[in-house]
């Protein structure tokens, strides 16, 4: 019986860590967020499956396709209510610059109101009230996915009850597989995996800029061999400081090898790395909805060079 096989009686989180899979390299690219509050029960596909009104949602969607934004609802977590109007999130993830705006709206259509193509400009654009400190998203689409509810609801109650300021579940993120999942605004980090017990100081330590390594899927601001070379290179060099390392070059050697030269923010270019992509050897089922299967990609690293050690 092939992995594949094997799998499709499991729930595909359980699936993924059964077969070893890595989060390496595998956050959605996003770089422009539309993120609108919208209590109530979500469908598969949530902007258009919901209490939000079927003309609305489906606008919104087309309006942020062609804008290249990435639209998501949120909601609080149970027990906890928003006053007065619905909360929106505008959110922009670069590779050297972000910017998270807050604004509230009485009405849900008046986010089509909104210009967002300024959502693509590394400037905040003043659309709403500039903040400063971080949004956390939990992914608890149930209907999207079972694990995704099933992992993520533990998950946003542990960081409510810790006391996590700006926590919210949200709808479909990408990765039911490595559910739970969390998505960091403004910087756009998705952490998955993550558990109750070990995500109210994963959110700790990135409010003071760190990032947990052992759940890190990626910075959804770059492509996923760019993903996977900043995680080699933040494992082999122990560097936690999202701050600390920058993208300085991508250099394209074949369809699916890159190599990636990081700026250190201490001083030269410190850091080079070579990653390659290869289809995965065995075909399994990604998500608990997939009536088919498929091949993820594997990432390997191939070179590495690091500044020279203290004394050599």
């Amino acid at each position: 019986m092939s992995p594949g096989a094997a799998s499709k009686g499991q729930p595909c989180a359980a699936a993924a860590v059964a077969r070893g899979e890595e989060l390496m390299a595998t956050a959605s690219r996003v770089r422009s967020w539309l993120v609108l509050e919208q209590p109530g029960a979500w469908g598969r596909n949530a902007l258009v499956e919901s209490q939000l009104d079927q003309r609305v949602g489906a606008a919104i969607v087309a309006r942020s396709r062609r804008a290249g934004v990435r639209p998501l609802l949120i909601r609080r977590p149970a027990g906890y209510h928003s006053a007065g109007g619905r909360r929106c999130y505008l959110a922009h993830s670069g590779a050297r610059r972000s910017w998270l705006e807050a604004l509230e709206v009485d009405d849900p259509g008046d986010v089509l109101d909104l210009d967002l193509t300024a959502l693509a400009n590394d400037r905040a654009p003043g659309l709403g009230e500039r903040q400063d400190g971080p949004v956390y998203l939990v992914c608890t689409n149930g209907r999207h996915d079972r694990c995704c509810a099933d992992f993520g609801r533990p998950l946003v109650r542990a960081l409510a009850a810790a006391g996590v300021g700006d926590v919210w579940e949200c709808s479909h993120i990408g990765g039911d597989r490595f559910a739970a999942n969390l998505v960091c605004l403004p910087e756009g980090v998705y952490f998955g995996r993550v558990d109750p017990s070990t995500g109210p100081t994963l959110a700790s330590d990135y409010a003071v800029g760190l990032l947990d390594l052992d759940h890190l899927r990626g910075r959804s601001c770059y492509p996923p061999l760019v993903q996977a070379a900043e995680l080699f290179v933040r494992r082999a060099s122990g560097m936690r400081a999202m701050s600390g390392l920058v993208v300085a070059a991508v250099e394209p050697v074949g369809a699916d090898v890159v190599d990636v030269v990081f700026d250190s923010s201490s001083g030269p270019p410190a850091w080079r790395a070579r990653v390659e992509r290869r289809r995965s050897q065995a075909a399994v089922v990604l998500t608990c909805h997939d009536d088919g299967e498929s091949r993820p990609w594997d990432y390997h690293l191939l070179a590495l060079e690091g500044p020279e050690p203290p004394g050599r």
